[in-house]
């Protein structure tokens, strides 16, 4: 009896190991060794993550690395970028290639649940939309039935496509791509009748077009894609620093703090601004940084407003309107959890 109970409670405690996830490595001090961090990001998408004429990249997402090196580093250019997929982003950042992914990947329950990886925090609520050129004659995307439509394989937009037209018990043909910019290629040749995509890179990618004017970015929105940074799952402090640095951003423009009056800033008697900017308590060090981690991030980058502002809004080439990216107190969903 005792050879059978030593038996069922080896296989139960092999069970229970079995389903607990793996110990993630620090990340934070294998960052702080190497002496920059590594983000994985997209081969090019305007506004998001791009490179410019010198070769450095400059983006919405990329501010995220940019503030996180100002956390760790008091320097915002300690970063290297990886250009990734989509078929190949989580399986990057689940080997350890990456240690953050701000690469516009929306959050779903399979690949939070099932692929080792976290989703940190919303920086942008997206949705799927559908690109035809004007000559189509094409005012809705009800209308696309039978038609032929490109799409990148390995993302929710592949997924989502389907499930529109099996809603609408229409059919149409699917053209898959192993990349993004390879399924927009395709679409501007003429080899598929419309593209497919989050509707931010819809406009970003129009910008690419010969003649960008030719084409049209239908009225419907058929899904839910917010988007955000994740992290390798089973390293809370590197999760906590990185989701932190996303509210810091948010809340800062919420308090009013931007990079020109940062300095200012951190004089005030408000206590909420004080707490926040880190004069008082020990909140940096409860997360392994210095306590003027947020100070070193509006510094570094400004406010979630003003990365937005720079990058996609409308004095950007993007001009895409806030929308629910507004704050919550103007109408958004954008919100920060009490810095207390």
């Amino acid at each position: 009896m005792k050879r059978i109970l030593l038996r069922l409670t080896t296989a139960a405690m092999l069970t229970a190991s079995l389903a607990m996830p793996a110990i993630a490595a620090d990340t934070l001090k294998t960052i702080r060794e190497r002496g920059k961090i590594i983000c994985g990001t997209s081969p090019g998408v305007a506004g998001f993550s791009l490179q410019d004429a010198n070769g450095r990249w400059e983006g919405f997402d990329t501010d995220i690395c940019r503030a996180l090196a100002a956390v760790i580093f008091n320097d915002p250019d300690k970063t290297a970028y990886v250009p990734l997929t989509s078929k190949d982003r989580l399986i990057a950042l689940q080997a350890g290639e990456v240690d953050v992914l701000p690469r516009t990947t929306t959050w779903t329950l399979s690949r939070n649940a099932s692929q080792g990886v976290t989703f940190t925090g919303v920086n942008y609520y997206d949705g799927q939309g559908f690109m035809v050129t004007k000559k189509l004659g094409v005012t809705s995307a009800s209308q696309l039935g039978g038609a032929s439509i490109c799409v990148a394989q390995g993302t929710t937009s592949e997924l989502n496509l389907a499930d529109y037209f099996r809603k609408l018990g229409q059919k149409y043909e699917p053209t898959a791509f192993a990349t993004s910019e390879e399924a927009l290629r395709a679409y501007e040749a003429g080899r598929c009748d419309a593209y497919t995509t989050d509707i931010s890179a819809l406009s970003a990618n129009m910008l690419k077009f010969r003649v960008p004017e030719e084409h049209v970015v239908l009225p419907e929105v058929i899904s839910k894609e917010p988007l955000g940074p994740w992290v390798r799952s089973g390293d809370e402090v590197w999760f906590n620093l990185v989701r932190w640095t996303l509210f810091a951003l948010i809340n800062a423009e919420e308090l009013g703090i931007t990079k020109a009056n940062i300095a200012e800033m951190a004089k005030s008697t408000n206590p909420e601004i004080k707490r926040f900017l880190g004069q008082d308590g020990k909140f940096g060090e409860a997360m392994g940084v210095t306590n003027d981690w947020v100070v070193r991030i509006i510094s570094a980058v400004g406010n979630y407003g003003e990365s937005f502002e720079r990058h996609l809004g409308q004095k950007s080439r993007m001009r895409l309107a806030r929308g629910p990216n507004a704050l919550w107190t103007q109408g958004g969903l954008q919100y920060s959890p009490p810095f207390r």
